[in-house]
């Protein structure tokens, strides 16, 4: 359990128990109620590698793309998901 604390008190933002965190150019997204699953996004929202189901990939991505302003995330082209 600690490391699933330790994953959310460093995530620059929390969506519906995912957290996402800016690792450079990259965001890494971890579901903390299945820490199985996770992604790496680029900064555009484009998925890189993926461990979770399609359909939970896209609501991931939706998340992101709709919120990223408050990761101050600058320079980001808006996708359309």
């Amino acid at each position: 359990m600690n490391d699933i604390q330790k994953v959310a008190d460093e995530a620059d933002m929390i969506i519906s128990g995912y957290a996402f965190t800016r690792t450079g150019d990259k965001i890494r997204v971890l579901n903390l109620n299945n820490t199985s699953r996770a992604a790496v996004l680029t900064i555009d929202g484009e998925v890189l590698e993926a461990s979770m189901p399609d359909i939970e990939l896209t609501i991931v991505t939706r998340y992101y793309v709709e919120n990223r302003e408050f990761m101050e995330v600058q320079g980001a082209e808006i996708l359309s998901v």
